[in-house]
């Protein structure tokens, strides 16, 4: 290796590591050192000049040098700095001459013409026909998205790269097209199976969400779940408004007569006290029956528990209400499930009893609540009242 081709790699070390954008995810020390060592390979493999070597080695360190200066017309931007830099190490103006000429060549629209621009511009597109041809592509890929100039959905990158390697791309050197030709083959011929199954999966998507919408517009099954489901809850919810409320009367009726046991009662004795005694029974009854009528209204209905076969083939038995079938074994519930679920009928009729019976339930519970609610409400009243006018009378 020549000294000046040793100083022009410390050159453009130095040059990208301090004026080179980081966004440069392609453009970089990394591909230039691959376009070396592609050139390299081709020179070891043909027969040119050690000075046409050097010549090609210089441009191949520098030709993307430009890009410290400018993306667009980098090219020239490149033959501007290599110029100075040769220059300055006296290089002669003929080897300046041709490395301009090589870097120029890397310009993808232009077609080379010497040997050493033709040795150039297939070392600069050696990664068409390397096997690291997609780690290069996804960079260049994240290099133009970041840097603004255009974002490529996966397809279209894909599309791409496809357009690039059959229609722009071609090798020039026999060297390259007897060694690179095949490995860029299958690096096309990945590319197009990658689109095809994108392409699959994109209609696969497109039949599935087809026929998604049409299922939906067609069958009324989502709307009949939507309705079971809300009522259902909305039942339930109720249910436990109900036990609440009936909870709360419980408590309250509980205290009041904890203190009407602990205060009023042992008053009693004493014949002084013998107007607090009807105001006394009537609060102590009205709370005893709103206590009685709250446990009402929350005692559970104990059923049977129980099925026979004949039941479920005549879909008689309500599968889901726990108490038509917690006295039954293990698998003989599991074989009703197992024919309710066969019969889609059958499930929305289990469904529409349970609804029905659910409500059945909640008229039960909320009429004996109001009935409680009304007494105890009464009882109060009643019971303040007696107590003013036993009052009133002893003054």
């Amino acid at each position: 290796m020549s000294l000046l081709i040793e100083k022009t790699e410390d050159f453009v070390f130095d040059l990208f590591k301090s004026h080179l954008d980081q966004t440069f995810l392609y453009h970089n020390l990394t591909h230039t050192e691959r376009v070396l060592r592609s050139l390299r390979e081709i020179i070891e493999h043909s027969n040119i000049s050690d000075e046409s070597a050097e010549i090609l080695q210089l441009a191949a360190l520098l030709h993307d040098t430009g890009y410290t200066k400018a993306r667009e017309g980098h090219e020239e931007e490149g033959v501007k700095i290599a110029t100075a830099f040769l220059k300055k190490q006296n290089a002669k103006q003929d080897t300046i001459d041709a490395v301009n000429k090589c870097i120029l060549a890397t310009k993808f629209e232009d077609k080379p013409e010497t040997e050493l621009e033709k040795i150039m511009r297939d070392a600069d597109a050696s990664h068409f026909g390397k096997p690291y041809f997609n780690e290069a592509s996804e960079f260049l890929r994240k290099e133009l998205e970041i840097q603004g100039i255009k974002t490529y959905s996966t397809a279209e990158w894909i599309d791409e790269n496809i357009k690039v390697l059959t229609k722009k791309h071609e090798f020039y050197t026999d060297y390259a097209l007897k060694n690179w030709q095949k490995q860029k083959e299958a690096n096309l011929k990945k590319l197009i199976k990658q689109k095809k199954k994108i392409k699959e999966q994109l209609q696969k998507e497109q039949l599935k969400a087809k026929y998604k919408a049409q299922y939906k517009n067609e069958s009324p099954e989502r709307g009949i779940q939507t309705f079971y489901r809300v009522a259902l809850r909305n039942h339930i919810k109720l249910s436990d408004i109900a036990d609440t409320k009936a909870n709360i009367l419980l408590s309250v009726n509980a205290i009041i007569i904890s203190l009407v046991l602990s205060n009023l009662f042992s008053k009693l004795d004493n014949p002084s006290n013998a107007y607090l005694i009807i105001p006394t029974a009537i609060f102590t009854t009205s709370s005893v029956i709103s206590m009685i009528l709250s446990i009402i209204a929350t005692r559970p209905n104990v059923t049977r528990g129980q099925f026979t076969k004949e039941d479920v083939e005549n879909k008689n038995v309500n599968l889901t209400f726990f108490g038509n079938f917690h006295k039954m074994k293990l698998d003989e519930f599991e074989w009703a499930v197992s024919e309710l679920v066969k019969d889609k009928d059958y499930v929305y009729s289990s469904l529409t009893k349970d609804l029905y019976f659910l409500g059945k339930v909640l008229d039960r519970k909320y009429r004996i609540l109001r009935i409680t609610y009304s007494f105890f409400m009464i009882g109060i009243i009643v019971s303040v009242l007696a107590f003013a006018i036993s009052f009133k009378i002893m003054i």
